[in-house]
């Protein structure tokens, strides 16, 4: 076995990835003036919102500091610390390189899919907030400049009386006359009462004409005043979810969304081409290689990739790019704080296809305190024209919020 192969997969090799980079790359040179930059540290801390937001922030020897945000989930902090050996030392401004060294050297642990990607996506996140700082230019820049100066936001609704139609026909109002929204989301993966066993994922009668009511009670109300989609969080069978599809037909959904499990796509195929209700997919799936087939089969009308947790923001744009070769367009899914939240409007900003943007935090009052500026106003995020993502941590209010246990950043 060559000693660079040995460097590749071995944490405890004595081999930077720079020395790497001269043996088996082209050499990365030095970079003159204000670009000869080294990362020093990065760390992590999780905050208690309706999801534990896992907050990473990656240091230099500049002075710099990048903020950036992971996908919820257990393990991904200890990911981020087994990482840091990797990237300690390099260039932050060689995101790609960066990014493809983090999917190598954690092959063995996972970096296909899963926790693994999602942990190097919080790093990559946070790298598009520092190259944008050090070259002083706003994230979107980073990603080829923007179709648009703003990006819409669908607000993920719920009533404590879920499976009520009428609630949540009142619900939807409020959330557009009152909080100014005009694209909205229900669950419909909710209790209609009939159910008889939900384990084999069958949809009885009354259950779809359940479901049906909610749709047609939510998409009467406010007519054209917002679109409305529906999430069903891949419950059903193919063949539940073509009957549940083809009852809402006459409705104006804006998409349905996971109607079945995501692993067979020869399912999710059958069910999209057999409707004209819209159906939506893609938060449960990594990398543009998976989004990629979901794609090219056609089994998607809308492709919906979760930033913080496909691969970041240069892989949600290669799966933008797949998706726009066959006019799918992207609305990206999204249960993140400010920061990711941003990190998507950056995306978004700078893709042709671009939909919208999930807001799933519209009841958690403190949600907006967690940065120093606005995110969110009226439905839509103004893309930011300062550097990097343009959304700074409020450390008093992630000092508030965090998880128990967590500790603190350190100042920059």
């Amino acid at each position: 076995m060559s000693r660079n192969y040995e460097s590749l997969h071995d944490p405890n090799a004595e081999y930077t990835m720079r020395e790497l980079s001269a043996e088996t790359m082209e050499v990365t040179g030095s970079r003159g003036g204000d670009r000869d930059i080294e990362i020093t540290d990065v760390q992590t801390t999780m905050v208690d919102g309706n999801f534990p937001w896992t907050l990473v922030r990656v240091y230099t020897d500049a002075g710099v500091v990048g903020t950036g945000e992971a996908y919820w989930g257990a393990g991904v902090p200890e990911l981020i610390e087994r990482m840091k050996p990797f990237v300690v030392g390099e260039n932050p401004l060689d995101i790609d390189r960066l990014y493809e060294h983090l999917i190598q050297k954690m092959s063995g642990e996972g970096s296909v899919e899963g926790v693994t990607v999602t942990a190097i996506s919080g790093i990559e996140v946070a790298l598009h907030d520092l190259a944008g700082k050090i070259l002083d230019v706003p994230a979107y820049q980073l990603l080829g400049g923007k179709y648009r100066d703003r990006m819409r936001v669908y607000c993920d609704c719920h009533t404590e009386a879920e499976a009520d139609p009428d609630a949540c026909a009142d619900e939807a109002e409020r959330v557009v006359d009152e909080l100014g929204y005009d694209a909205l989301k229900f669950d419909l993966d909710v209790p209609s009462g009939l159910e008889k066993d939900r384990a084999n994922r069958h949809l009885r009668p009354g259950e779809i004409r359940h479901k049906a009511e909610i749709v047609e009670k939510v998409t009467e109300r406010v007519k054209d005043k917002a679109d409305v989609a529906f999430d069903c969080h891949w419950t059903f069978s193919g063949g539940s979810a073509k009957r549940l599809a083809d009852a809402i037909e006459e409705y104006d959904v804006w998409w349905l969304e996971d109607p079945v499990p995501p692993e067979n796509l020869e399912v999710q195929e059958e069910v999209t081409k057999n409707t004209t209700t819209p159906i939506a997919v893609g938060e449960n799936r990594y990398r543009v290689t998976e989004l990629r087939r979901l794609i090219e089969s056609q089994a998607v009308d809308i492709v919906a990739p979760d930033l913080p947790k496909v691969g970041g923001m240069r892989e949600t744009r290669k799966i933008a790019d797949v998706a726009n070769q066959y006019y799918v367009p992207v609305a990206m899914h999204n249960v993140a704080s400010p920061v990711a939240t941003m990190a998507a409007a950056h995306v978004g900003a700078a893709i042709p296809n671009s939909l919208a943007i999930e807001y799933h935090s519209y009841e958690l009052g403190w949600w907006a305190d967690l940065v120093e500026e606005d995110v969110i106003e009226d439905g839509y995020i103004e893309v930011p024209e300062k550097p990097g993502l343009g959304v700074t941590l409020d450390m008093d209010a992630v000092e508030a919020h965090m998880v128990d246990g967590e500790t603190l950043f350190d100042p920059a």
